[in-house]
């Protein structure tokens, strides 16, 4: 029996969401997506040649998943090169477009010259004779709003490019688009990165033209801990994750709601291999160093074995010595007089000869009044670690002037120089095995300590690398002026 067309209009209320759209995609003429871009490839380069590969056909089955509605929020996490701006933000918008007119779309990047870029590249697309031959039934570009960061078509859909932070942000969309939010050479500057994530968080998860119905896709490589892809999975939630390592990490697999996997079985297996090969991929590694390998190849902000302090170069203790030549305390203090993300760290340090030993420690968020009391908590616990080291920044200087006439002891250390070039400092102390921390098994906080060395210096927090790398320092010193004293005689 055939359907009329009042028929399909009785039967379109009790459709899926995704049934709908294959319907509009049958009638429209559309094509999957994946066909769609190899076929309107080489109208955007066509003087490149188009290398297939699995990746792709991964990123184009999730963004039908999400145009489809089946997917309402999608983090893609891919190495740069991969063709991640192409796909998510120049054809997909064309490609929804040849079946749902209507759709609105919000794009942004940290730069807004690269958001109108993609902008202008879809445009290109849309005004193409491959396009027009096939689409151009479906709608038109109107002229009255046809520019390169705003246009619209005659079905009431539009496509706005804007900047992370842009005043522009004043509009919704039906799907948003975040297309590298963090610069590369802005990530390490927590004001920006925190910055960011304000706009994100106040700005950007505002813009939905439905909160039912809307979507968001967000693609990127990893950078930090703290980027864009480390917020949303850590403390918004409700992302479908497709990570896609340069090479394959069995233990960290992507795997997602379509029943998709990575498909990958070899540790070490190469993302795409006809185009970005063993040689090639080695340059990069090289030219990135550690930190950007793990971060925008791996997709692992900071790498396996830790950056700048390796955590297979500390020794562990179960007993420690009886006895020491110096015993210290050493802490880095919070900024705000109120419970923040910034941890209070107190460690209890002892030098035996040229080992160094970590015996204790303070870690936990508190203001002022919370940091005077831990103080004197550590130094009642430990009363042989009568030398106190706080950094001259922060609540240091107010601690100290509180509890100097209580306690006494306090040295004020100067800040110089950044965070890595210190820990670079004492990094061939440990590396040399002379510093042992206390064994899990009789102190379990230990791991969030080699957790935050191995991320450092793009983790989170780095208050007890902060700790312990003023206390290497200065403990360090004597007894290489006591070795250089004695081999001068």
């Amino acid at each position: 029996m055939t359907m009329t067309a009042a028929d399909i209009e009785r039967t379109l209320p009790m459709l899926t969401d995704c049934e709908r759209a294959e319907i509009d995609r049958l009638v429209n003429g559309a094509l999957p997506f994946g066909a769609f871009v190899r076929e309107g490839w080489p109208v955007l380069e066509p003087a490149t040649k188009f290398v297939p590969n699995w990746h792709i056909d991964a990123i184009a089955e999730h963004l039908e998943a999400m145009a489809d509605r089946q997917i309402r929020r999608l983090l893609i996490n891919i190495p740069p090169r991969c063709m991640k701006s192409l796909l998510v933000s120049v054809f997909f918008p064309a490609w929804v477009w040849t079946w749902k007119p209507s759709e609105r779309f919000l794009s942004a990047s940290y730069a807004q010259s690269l958001a109108i870029r993609d902008a202008v590249k879809t445009r290109r697309l849309i005004a193409s004779l491959w396009y027009q031959q096939r689409w151009a039934h479906v709608f038109r570009l109107t002229s009255d709003q046809n520019e390169k960061h705003r246009y619209e078509n005659d079905q009431t859909g539009y496509r706005i490019a804007t900047s992370v932070g842009g005043a522009a942000v004043g509009e919704g969309g039906d799907c948003r688009i975040l297309d590298d939010p963090n610069k590369p050479l802005e990530v390490h500057s927590e004001t920006i990165r925190e910055s960011i994530l304000a706009w994100v968080r106040e700005t950007w998860s505002t813009r939905s033209n439905d909160p039912r119905t809307s979507t968001e896709v967000i693609i990127m490589q990893r950078l930090h801990e703290r980027d864009v892809s480390g917020y949303v999975l850590a403390e918004m939630g409700g992302y479908e994750h497709l990570m896609l390592p340069a090479r394959f990490d069995p233990e960290r697999r992507a795997v997602t709601c379509l029943g998709w996997s990575d498909p990958r079985t070899a540790p070490g297996e190469l993302l795409w291999p006809a185009r970005i090969g063993e040689q090639e991929l080695a340059t990069l590694e090289r030219a990135l160093g550690s930190y950007g390998s793990a971060g925008q190849l791996q997709q692992r902000p900071s790498p396996a074995e830790g950056g700048i302090i390796k955590i297979g170069w500390f020794r562990f203790w179960t007993q420690r010595p009886t006895r020491f030549d110096e015993v210290l305390q050493s802490w880095d203090m919070a900024f705000k007089d109120a419970r923040t993300s910034s941890y209070v760290v107190g460690q209890i340090w002892g030098r035996l000869g040229a080992d160094l030993y970590l015996l204790d420690q303070y870690r936990a968020q508190v203001d002022f009044l919370g940091t005077v009391a831990a103080v004197r908590g550590l130094s009642a616990r430990w009363p042989q670690a009568q030398t106190k080291l706080v950094e001259a920044k922060a609540n240091g200087p107010a601690v100290v002037s509180t509890l100097q006439h209580e306690l006494g002891g306090f040295i004020a250390v100067p800040v110089s120089g950044s965070k890595e070039a210190r820990a670079a400092a004492v990094g061939p102390i440990i590396e040399a095995g002379n510093v042992y921390l206390p064994d899990m098994s009789i102190a379990p906080w230990i791991n969030a300590l080699l957790a935050e060395v191995q991320e450092f210096p793009n983790g989170s927090n780095d208050d007890q690398v902060d700790a312990l790398t003023q206390a290497l320092d200065r403990m360090y010193r004597p007894a290489i002026i006591s070795e250089v004293k004695i081999s001068g005689i």
